[in-house]
């Protein structure tokens, strides 16, 4: 059974942390994630939940204490931001490297400086090759559905990697949205019960967790890591098809949206996909053949699910919230470039960056994005690889 609500994309992670009902929450406030931590704590005070809250000093005291948690068999969750993200960075990379199932909801805004409180992706595209898994959500009922799968995501034997549940910092977090919410016996049900295969607490067979790793075996630890990561798109299919049983909602690695016959197309991720699609739907009634890929998974990269869905494309804009500052374009850019490339795809790809620090996106700013493709397309030339979006010359 569902329950259909009007929440903010907070409130709605906040009500999915309380149906998983962790074992440990270390937190720290951080605008725009502030309020996720703020409504799990009335929670815990209410008793509505059986988690430890630990109330911490700083972001990487929230991360250090949630590795511990987690080190000792807990299900450990986290929120952070922006600066917070950042703050962690030490050991959002131990987390990781130690294999521990960690769920963190990052409610993505831009890093400082100077100081912006409003959204773009530069602090979980900073972190992106941490060994953390990455799902992005276009509103606030996709961020509540990934961060239900997320916990079975980074729990499964073949995985046991921490994972970021991403949405839009204000687009997302503070804006109200008609969704649907599991019964809570429904999600129980579904992430089942968490036993970790070694933790700190089993005294008939202690381990050390995070000891000196020198030159004898980092390396095969590292290559563990990459191909827990290749076990994780197997497992993301999985859940994805079982949580679709149980709702009716969601994809697996993306969705396609009028893509079948499309010509042009962009791809994008998190809120800006609703944008695109609004666009698409203006340009398909003025004869465009235009379509969207909106990239739901961002790491591990779905390199080859990704080359086929745009090969047969014409031309396509990849839209990136974030700048890599290489000169040669964004993150996401230079993964679908690559991927496209060893295809051996014909399709011209362009790269926008966008939305820095809050800045709005418009569907005239997509539509803009979609007569480029058409340009390039109509001439057979590129006149400029990477652009920036909306930027006041």
């Amino acid at each position: 059974m569902s329950n259909q609500v009007a929440l903010t994309g907070n409130e709605a992670m906040a009500q999915a942390m309380k149906q998983i009902n962790p074992d440990v929450v270390a937190a720290y406030p951080i605008t725009p994630q502030t309020e996720v931590v703020q409504m799990f704590s009335q929670f815990v005070a209410d008793g509505a939940v059986d988690t430890e809250f630990v109330t911490v000093e700083s972001e990487h005291s929230a991360m250090s204490a949630t590795v511990g948690a987690a080190a000792g068999g807990a299900r450990a969750m986290t929120a952070t931001a922006a600066n917070g993200l950042a703050l962690m960075w030490e050991i959002v990379y131990i987390a990781a490297s130690t294999r521990l199932p960690i769920v963190m909801p990052v409610v993505n805004r831009a890093l400082s400086g100077p100081i912006n409180i409003h959204c773009d992706h530069s602090d979980a595209m900073g972190a992106r090759d941490s060994g953390w898994i990455q799902l992005y959500a276009e509103n606030a009922q996709e961020a509540y559905d990934n961060a239900i799968q997320a916990v079975r995501i980074g729990e499964h034997e073949d995985v046991r990697l921490p994972v970021m549940v991403n949405m839009d910092g204000f687009i997302i977090s503070h804006a109200v949205e008609n969704l649907e919410l599991l019964a809570d016996e429904d999600v129980k049900e579904f992430i089942g019960e968490y036993t970790a295969e070694h933790t700190l607490l089993d005294t008939e067979n202690p381990i050390a967790v995070g000891p000196l790793d020198l030159q004898d075996y980092y390396f095969e630890h590292k290559v563990q890591q990459a191909e827990a990561m290749e076990n994780a798109q197997k497992v993301v299919v999985e859940v994805a098809k079982e949580y679709k049983n149980l709702t009716g909602r969601g994809f697996e690695y993306f969705e396609e949206y009028k893509l079948e016959d499309a010509e042009i197309a962009i791809l994008a991720l998190a809120s800006t996909a609703g944008t695109a699609k609004a666009a698409v739907d203006k340009l398909r009634e003025e004869g465009v053949k235009a379509g969207l890929l909106k990239l739901r998974m961002f790491r591990p990269f779905p390199a080859k699910e990704v080359a086929k869905a745009l090969s047969g494309l014409k031309a396509v804009a990849v839209m990136d919230r974030a700048d890599t500052f290489s000169t040669i374009g964004g993150p996401v850019f230079a993964d679908v470039r690559s991927a496209l490339y060893d295809v051996k795809s014909d399709v011209e790809v362009v790269n926008y960056i966008y939305g820095l620090g809050g800045r709005d996106t418009t569907v005239e700013d997509l539509e803009f994005v979609y007569n480029d493709l058409q340009g390039i397309v109509n001439s057979g030339e590129v006149n400029k690889r990477v652009k920036y979006l909306g930027v006041r010359e």
